[in-house]
């Protein structure tokens, strides 16, 4: 039997922008998908810190660097510019091989730049 569990988080980074003419999705800074291990078009949890919403988007790379992290088409009404989000990725496991699951977990800093 497989379960799904958390696979990769990054927590607690600065929405930079919110275009709603856009069809849609989430762009993030490539070195932050990298870093989490978040594949370009996987589906992602993203919560809203600021107002308490919750959605699933899927993932396109940033400017690599940039530390862009902006909610494109319809997502783009549930946050504003400057409202902190937690990006989630699951995955599915074998319940026997959960126990012993990692998942990694990444916390950038203030301006959404990884932290040595």
């Amino acid at each position: 039997m497989l379960i799904e569990v958390l696979r990769s988080k990054i927590h607690r980074v600065k929405v930079t922008g919110a275009e709603l003419d856009y069809i849609g999705s989430i762009t993030i800074d490539q070195d932050l998908l990298e870093a989490a291990n978040i594949i370009v078009g996987q589906r992602v949890q993203i919560v809203n810190v600021n107002n308490g919403e919750r959605l699933e988007t899927y993932t396109i790379p940033g400017k690599r660097g940039s530390g862009d992290i902006t909610l494109n088409g319809p997502a783009a009404r549930r946050v504003q510019k400057g409202d902190i989000i937690i990006i989630i990725a699951y995955g599915l496991i074998e319940v026997d091989k959960a126990q012993d699951h990692n998942p990694t977990v990444i916390f950038p800093d203030e301006n959404n730049q990884l932290i040595n």
